[in-house]
């Protein structure tokens, strides 16, 4: 009997220290994001009126969504949590932000400027951006295959996540409950591999 127990007792504990070494593997490892292709470069210009050329964007880890200022629907909601990511990666300074419109006939530098100051925009971290219509389609469509910027102000709601190397690693579709945290969480695991 009790070589039976010491038996058991030892397989008991054997199980327990495979379990535990099990879970400590799965915590020391994240599952690798998906890729989902390149961004090409592209030059649009900022809120600023200034040029803004992508390369810029290089070393950075940076989130992208498609939006229009006159929006009744989503974008004001869109817009928001945006500014709620702002402030949640207050502490990762070198995560970007980038809004391209979809109505760049109404969309000026001026308009996108007031509309950023109204939403608490970052300049140096948060950039809204215009520029002809064919290019920014070629962005929204052929890029980050979300929407076309035709004139019809149709556009994605999700967010898209890109990576320090110019790739795309994520979407988010901004009615779920739980998009922020899981952005957040990849966010930090491309900081990390960044880093």
């Amino acid at each position: 009997m009790r070589a039976g127990a010491g038996n058991w007792g030892l397989a008991a504990g054997a199980a327990v220290v495979a379990i535990a070494a099990a879970l400590l593997a799965g915590c020391s490892t994240s599952k690798p994001l998906p890729d989902y292709g390149p961004v090409p470069e592209f030059q649009l210009t900022a809120q600023t009126g200034q040029p803004f050329d992508s390369k810029s964007l290089r070393g950075h880890v940076w989130v992208a969504d498609f939006i229009y200022t006159t929006c009744p629907g989503p974008c004001p909601m869109m817009t928001a949590d945006m500014h709620r990511l702002q402030v949640k990666t207050a502490g990762m300074p070198d995560v970007k932000l980038v809004s391209f419109t979809v109505d760049p006939a109404t969309d000026t530098p001026p308009v996108l400027a007031v509309y950023a100051k109204n939403f608490s925009a970052d300049p140096a971290r948060w950039y809204f951006l215009t520029g002809p219509q064919s290019r920014l389609n070629t962005i929204g469509f052929n890029t980050f295959h979300l929407n076309q910027v035709d004139g019809k102000l149709n556009h994605s709601t999700r967010f898209s996540l890109v990576d320090a190397h110019g790739r795309i690693r994520g979407y988010y579709l901004t009615s779920d409950a739980d998009f922020m945290q899981h952005l957040l969480t990849d966010i930090r695991q491309l900081e990390h591999e960044r880093t």
